[in-house]
């Protein structure tokens, strides 16, 4: 279900290929997230042409960042459910450095599973 593809394809579209502006506007505005999510989907061409999966991987990872969703995944598996979710769902008792860090592989996961699902179910 998951290659060494995939995770290729992830690593160049959310990493090399996001620009600045994408990575500081994608959470403010769609415009700027839907820009990240196009190029992010790019790299999956050489994986999968079909429609179904490539429209799959933009949309979830239009979803996942422009609402900031791990966030939301972390603070639910934190189960501190009374507390207001912050920007990284950890309680501020935790190191910045570190909850920042553990928001990122949550992302990071998040994107993985959603792209083996799409790859997997609909190529």
């Amino acid at each position: 279900m998951f290659t060494a593809n995939q995770i290729v394809a992830h690593l160049i579209g959310d990493y090399i290929l996001q620009s600045d502006w994408m990575a500081n506007e994608k959470t403010k505005q769609s415009f700027a997230a839907s820009v990240h999510a196009a190029t992010y989907t790019l790299p999956f061409l050489f994986i999968t042409q079909s429609v179904a999966a490539l429209a799959f991987i933009f949309g979830t990872h239009f979803l996942i960042d422009r609402f900031r969703l791990a966030r939301y995944v972390v603070w639910l598996k934190n189960g501190n459910w009374s507390a207001p979710i912050t920007a990284t769902g950890y309680s501020d008792d935790k190191p910045a450095f570190l909850a920042v860090w553990l928001l990122i592989i949550a992302d990071n996961t998040l994107h993985i599973l959603c792209n083996g699902f799409a790859i997997y179910y609909f190529a």
